[in-house]
């Protein structure tokens, strides 16, 4: 009877851990993609350069107003261009110009530490067992190439096109169950193609004096990066606690839709912006969505749809350089998987909530080039810790 219950109770232990490690597998997959999904967060921001361009543009033209400047380029007036340039930059490119190339570069830095007890609280002041520290710090590399076009001064087309190096460092303190034990790994992945992105925007209403300018936009992403499921983790080395992945995806291996709406407001000599989307990802299936060595599972991914807005505001600080401020937010549901033959599971600790007080600032370099460089700090413990991009728009 007795060895009976011991079985019993040993099997039941097993089954426990087994439950766990599957959940740690489940959320560090989802995790994976969710910095992925985060560390592109940024661009939320994206109409804060560009409407801090159209502000030194507002300071060159006729009458040195923002308004009277808009104005002007409704009348069909000849700007000079160095003043055409930018003001394409800051109305999405719905101005005289016809096609432009933007290589770009980003930089993201991101840090988190998390802290786990195992053991129990003594007199409700002392702890006795062990402590242990996972922390994880990713950098993000992203070359791109955008090209767009302008069509009738209405319509603008766009596809980006991203090539991304990653390297993230996974540390863990309390090896073996010592929290003086300390370990590390590193883990590079790329330079690989990202997801490619398409999109279509419409300018529907023009700015008067008591209404902005309004586009509204659509962009489709295709999974042409590598998806982080199935990728599998192994231990590492004199550690029991850290276990790290075998490489670092590209992209997050589904179809995802975004539709959105942008305004931009003169408010002489200042330009106030706006802007808001939803972005929803399609299901996928996959052969196998296990992180553990040695075994596939097949299975699909239901990653959270999420809402982004922003909002900020820009003024000129000469004839050629101007410079904004604003503030974005994501908010992400959470995400789901589901086994062959399964049901849906949600993930533990998937959603997300990540702001971004962002720095921009534009600089005419020549009447065709422009310089627009951003600074994207974090402000939650969801969102990267910092987000620096420096982009070239060239008109023809």
């Amino acid at each position: 009877m007795a060895q009976g219950n011991d079985e019993q109770l040993l099997r039941q232990e097993l089954d426990l851990l087994r439950q766990r490690y599957e959940a740690q597998q489940n959320a560090l997959m989802i995790l994976e993609q969710r910095l992925r999904q985060l560390e592109g967060a940024s661009s939320a921001a994206a109409p804060a350069a560009p409407a801090s361009a159209r502000v030194a543009a507002a300071s060159q033209g006729q009458g040195g107003s923002a308004a009277g400047y808009g104005q002007t380029l409704r009348d069909n007036a000849e700007p000079p261009p160095s003043v055409e340039a930018l003001y394409q930059e800051a109305s999405g490119f719905f101005g005289g110009g016809s096609f432009s190339l933007e290589p770009g570069f980003t930089y993201s830095h991101y840090d988190t530490r998390q802290l786990f007890l195992n053991g129990f609280l003594a007199l409700d002041a002392i702890f006795l067992g062990n402590i242990g520290v996972d922390e994880i710090n990713a950098d993000t590399f992203t070359f791109d190439l955008t090209a767009r076009y302008n069509w009738r001064q209405r319509w603008q087309f766009d596809v980006n096109v991203p090539y991304i190096y990653r390297e993230t460092t996974y540390r863990s303190a309390g090896a073996g169950g010592a929290s003086s034990t300390y370990s590390e790994q590193m883990v590079e992945g790329g330079p690989k193609l990202g997801d490619i992105s398409f999109g279509l925007a419409y300018k529907f209403m023009d700015e008067q004096p008591g209404r902005p300018d309004a586009v509204l936009s659509l962009r489709v992403k295709a999974p042409t990066g590598d998806h982080p499921y199935g990728i599998k983790l192994d231990q590492v080395p004199g550690n029991d606690n850290l276990t790290v992945p075998e490489s670092l995806p590209t992209g997050n291996g589904v179809w995802s839709a975004t539709a959105g709406v942008s305004l931009v407001k003169t408010l002489d000599p200042a330009v106030m912006f706006a802007n808001l989307a939803y972005t929803h990802n399609f299901d996928e299936d996959f052969d196998d969505i296990s992180a553990q060595r040695d075994v596939e599972v097949p299975g699909s991914v239901k990653l959270g749809d999420y809402f982004q807005f922003g909002l900020g505001m820009a003024f000129a600080l000469n004839e050629r350089m101007s410079l904004s401020l604003s503030f974005s937010e994501l908010i992400s549901r959470s995400s789901r998987i589901r086994y062959a033959d399964g049901g849906w599971q949600t993930v533990n600790g998937s959603d997300a909530n990540a702001a971004y007080f962002n720095i921009g600032m534009t600089l005419a370099a020549s009447n065709r080039l422009t310089v627009v460089p951003n600074l994207s700090m974090g402000l939650t413990p969801d969102a990267p810790d910092f987000s620096l991009s420096l982009k070239f728009p060239y008109y023809f």
